[in-house]
């Protein structure tokens, strides 16, 4: 994202071709909330030629330059949007007074109010207000969780890439970097991304990878596999799986010579990290070398 691009979106002053741009940035997802929020605030009155009058006494009478104040006055005006985004922006996460987060190979469970469980996944993170929640019932989430809603609760998590919202249901929900995958467990799921609604009933899934709807692997089991400290992969880029390797196993992973987009499928265990290493180098037809908490991972044909 280009520097300029927040004060001139705030202007409504980007191309379209910026504009583009800047919606595919992580960030824009969080600032559009915080603009709708500041939409419906009252900025404090603030009069722009009042300001500039106020200027132009505190001058010297020896000065007698000529200035041009338009350039001034776009500023004044940005600067007052961006205080009003500041301050929408500070009311906004202080009402998601409750935050909960995971580090590398931690998992937690959360109860909510409503009774409806949360299950976090390794370096995840969640945000809600406890305090409102039956008036609120909004999660904002980071990272992978699995949700178990109470029966006849309607529920809605927002990520980076698409919010999901649901009523009494289970399901999974994973947003990493360039990743996005919702999976429903039981009843329905509804997924809006790139701004095109999905239904998901028990047995399906959507997954997008950077950006891109691929097909996505059915669940046949109750739970996600990480619940029972496995991680399944069906088809998926080797880099993904490294990285969730290296989350659930709290390692440093690094690569030589090995072909990160090549497709993998299998199963790792979370709790064991050796077995779990023959299970990602094996079909990958890769090997690797263990030190402490660092893993080389590297092509048989590497000298």
């Amino acid at each position: 994202m280009q520097e300029n691009h927040l004060a001139k979106w705030l202007n409504n002053e980007l191309t379209e071709a910026e504009l583009t741009e800047f919606k595919k940035s992580e960030a824009y997802a969080t600032y559009e909330r915080i603009r709708l929020m500041a939409d419906s605030m009252e900025a404090p009155e603030f009069d722009v030629e009042q300001a500039l009058a106020a200027v132009q006494n505190q001058r010297t009478l020896k000065d007698s330059k000529v200035v041009r104040l338009y350039p001034f006055k776009k500023f004044l005006r940005v600067a007052a949007a961006i205080a009003v985004l500041v301050t929408a922006s500070y009311f906004y996460l202080n009402t998601l007074e409750e935050n909960v987060r995971t580090a590398y190979a931690e998992n937690k469970e959360i109860v909510l109010p409503d009774n409806s469980e949360i299950f976090l996944n390794a370096d995840s993170e969640i945000a809600y207000d406890e305090k409102n929640w039956n008036q609120q019932r909004t999660i904002e989430l980071q990272g992978e969780a699995f949700f178990k809603v109470a029966k006849g609760k309607r529920f809605t998590v927002e990520t980076e890439a698409g919010t999901i919202t649901v009523l009494g249901t289970q399901f999974n929900v994973e947003k990493r970097k360039d990743f996005f995958e919702v999976s429903c467990y039981e009843g329905l799921v509804s997924v809006l991304f790139n701004g095109t609604e999905t239904k998901l009933p028990a047995g399906s899934s959507l997954m997008a990878i950077n950006g891109k709807v691929v097909e996505a692997m059915t669940p046949t089991t109750a739970v996600p596999s990480w619940i029972n400290k496995e991680s399944t992969f069906k088809s998926i880029p080797l880099r993904y799986v490294l990285d969730e390797f290296q989350r659930q196993h709290n390692v440093i992973v690094s690569t030589e010579n090995v072909d990160l987009d090549q497709l993998y499928t299998g199963t790792f265990s979370n709790t064991n990290a050796d077995l779990a290493m023959k299970s990602i180098s094996v079909p990958s037809r890769i090997k690797f070398k263990f030190e402490g908490n660092k893993v080389l991972f590297y092509a048989e044909n590497t000298p």
